[in-house]
């Protein structure tokens, strides 16, 4: 018997059943912690739990990035308790967001560290960021190493 293969839609959310899309709400409340559980995501929604359970493992938020002003950074940091966290609170407090953190092992008392940042939200300009951290004890380098 030949198992056929599974086939994926991509759907605008104002043509989908109600059963569905509030299936997929109450799976985006309980990733985020939003609801302690599924009882409760499924009571704030109005929805059955019989329902919650029929569509789950089908189901499935669509995170689109092509609207965003990606850039990824690539750092190099001293191996020192504190300078990573120092440089993400560098990067919270102009509003720009991380999405994705990728550090290699350190070697030589520094550690490479390369940071894909949604800058849309930015309060300052690019070159003004990359000079604040620059600016960071225990930061060695800084540069934009792409953009999206």
């Amino acid at each position: 018997m030949v198992k056929s293969e599974k086939r994926f839609y991509l759907v605008r959310e104002d043509i989908l059943p109600e059963s569905i899309l509030k299936t997929a709400l109450a799976k985006e409340m309980l990733a985020s912690g939003e609801v302690a559980g599924i009882i409760e995501a499924v009571e704030r929604l109005g929805m059955a739990r019989s329902t919650f359970y029929k569509y789950k493992d089908g189901v499935y938020s669509f995170f689109n990035a092509e609207n965003m002003s990606i850039i990824n950074i690539s750092l190099l940091l001293r191996h020192i308790s504190g300078i990573l966290s120092g440089v993400l609170n560098c990067i919270a407090s102009l509003q720009a967001n991380v999405l994705t953190i990728n550090q290699n092992l350190p070697l030589h008392g520094v550690a490479y560290v390369t940071l894909s940042l949604n800058i849309d939200e930015m309060t300052v300009p690019v070159e003004e960021m990359l000079k604040q951290l620059q600016a960071l004890e225990g930061v060695l380098n800084v540069e934009v190493v792409g953009k999206s």
